[in-house]
């Protein structure tokens, strides 16, 4: 099959690229190897909320639906996903697992578990939820307990009465460190001192502080730290209510895992389960075929698209990919940067 341009990934990042690609006329597809619609937020654990009222968490022309608590759930960032690709009829095919994609003349061919599709452009939107990350630290192998990562995660109830180690410095490590705690005694390990964010603070000003510090380092200004944006932690109600409980108090990294818990070479604890909150990878696996890193570093991106390839675009990845283009409120603005590219070429081509 051919198509001007075959997006890959039909999940928040992949929902605003269509967008855009439809209101720039552009003849494409979205490949997506989830069974129904909804992306990963339909694999994330029940209890995980957005960061930011539902107001300032929507794609591009149409926004999420008012959730009564102010910070909705991912069940209700699903069903708008869901409602969002049906009220743009956007054309996405699954589920398709996308095993390569190729370099042919005029531009690439992309394989599938079934039909193959030959296209001027693609853009890559696979995310990262399909690839947790997971550290290496010695004895993991001997731990005699429970391991599991983030993904993998969903209700404290198999933790319950236990002693669990919660690892991580992020909003995903606090939020399921807020509900084992209730259940289970828990010791939180992180390799920086957490940084907590004002009560009234959101995703909103998250998203504009990560915005402001990307153009000030685009354009030559040092980086001098201080808030990070969206790697702080934002005061959720059950994050709150964690540190009225006195559970937030993070210790040093530990630096190896022994049969039945963890040491730091001076001293050890005992643990029956860890629960790994240590992000994720890009899923990329589909292109390698077309080697795209660097003498053996990462791939660099020239703005949106791959460096000396102008119709291979990225989104949604982070700040690699734009400034917190990996949330629902940011993605629209990188997803238009991408379409807009594209369209400046005028049908599509690889001149």
């Amino acid at each position: 099959m051919t198509s001007e341009v075959v997006v890959i990934g039909g999940g928040q990042a992949g929902l605003a690229a269509g967008y855009y690609l439809r209101r720039a006329g552009l003849d494409f597809v979205v490949l997506d190897n989830q069974t129904h619609a909804g992306g990963s937020w339909q694999d994330y654990w029940p209890s995980l909320h957005l960061f930011s009222p539902a107001e300032y968490s929507r794609l591009p022309g149409w926004p999420m639906p008012p959730w009564h608590n102010r910070f909705p759930p991912a069940s209700h960032v699903v069903d708008y996903l869901r409602a969002y690709e049906k009220k743009y009829e956007l054309p996405v095919r699954r589920p398709v697992d996308v095993k390569s994609v190729q370099r042919v003349e005029g531009g690439y061919r992309i394989d599938t578990d079934g039909e193959s599709y030959e296209t001027a452009a693609v853009i890559n939107a696979t995310g990262t939820w399909s690839r947790p990350f997971w550290p290496s630290y010695p004895g993991m192998r001997e731990f005699g307990g429970t391991q599991l990562h983030a993904a993998h995660y969903r209700t404290p109830d198999m933790f319950a009465g236990k002693r669990v180690g919660i690892i991580g410095g992020g909003n995903s490590a606090v939020q399921i460190l807020a509900e084992v705690s209730a259940v289970a005694e828990t010791l939180w390990f992180t390799n920086r001192e957490p940084r907590f964010l004002p009560d009234d603070v959101d995703g909103r000003v998250l998203f504009d502080v990560a915005s402001d510090r990307a153009r000030a380092l685009a354009s030559g200004q040092r980086d001098t730290g201080g808030v990070a944006g969206l790697g702080d932690i934002v005061m959720v109600p059950p994050v709150r209510d964690a540190r009225d409980r006195g559970v937030l108090r993070a210790r040093p990294m530990f630096t190896a895992l022994t049969a039945d818990g963890v040491t730091d070479g001076d001293t050890s604890e005992t643990l029956d389960a860890i629960v790994w909150c240590t992000g994720f990878r890009p899923a990329l696996h589909h292109l390698r075929p077309l080697h795209l890193h660097a003498d053996g570093a990462g791939i660099v991106l020239n703005g949106n698209h791959v460096r000396g390839e102008p119709t291979l675009m990225f989104l949604g990845y982070g700040d690699w990919t734009g400034p917190a283009s990996a949330t629902l409120i940011g993605v629209g603005r990188t997803a238009r940067a991408a379409v807009d590219t594209l369209s400046r070429r005028g049908k599509v081509d690889q001149s």
